[in-house]
């Protein structure tokens, strides 16, 4: 066929189901947006978690040092090769199931102190009294030790 054989449709065509949607509801899924992007802005800001490389500063104190529990060994000022560094029992430093007390929360203690500490029936009050005393003794040497002193004082 030639085109000029099709003539144009005089009716007017007919419109769809759709509407336009009107101006407020726009506006409200923009704001829907608006509040996405500041909850993922505020995710995004969280505090700094403490890394394995901050963590290792207080595991590698332990190293070299003599035993600090002293439940099964007597005190001595020699380097015990077995020496370790023992975590806390304790939920006011942070253990909780299966999670680890904090870094800032341990002791050196050679095998058979770190065993007794975790594995054996002796009262949890005599754990947590022999620990406290441990860490007590051993904060202050950890601090001269990394050098925590001087940046407390400046």
């Amino acid at each position: 066929m030639k085109r000029s054989a099709i003539k144009p449709s005089r009716k007017p065509m007919a419109r769809s189901g759709f509407k336009r949607p009107e101006p407020g509801v726009f506006k409200a899924q923009l704001e829907r947006n608006t509040q996405t992007q500041m909850r993922t802005r505020a995710m995004k800001s969280r505090p700094k978690r403490v890394t394995v490389a901050d963590g290792s500063k207080y595991l590698a104190a332990c190293r070299g040092e003599p035993c600090y529990l002293n439940v099964l060994c007597p005190w001595t000022d020699w380097a015990d090769p077995t020496v370790v560094d023992c975590h806390s029992n304790q939920s006011k430093h942070g253990k909780a199931g299966a999670r680890k007390a904090d870094h800032e929360f341990t002791v050196p203690g050679c095998g058979r102190c770190h065993d007794w500490y975790d594995n054996s029936g002796a009262p949890y009050e005599l754990k947590c009294e022999k620990f406290d005393n441990a860490l007590e003794r051993w904060a202050t040497r950890r601090a001269r030790k990394m050098g925590l002193e001087m940046q407390e004082a400046a």
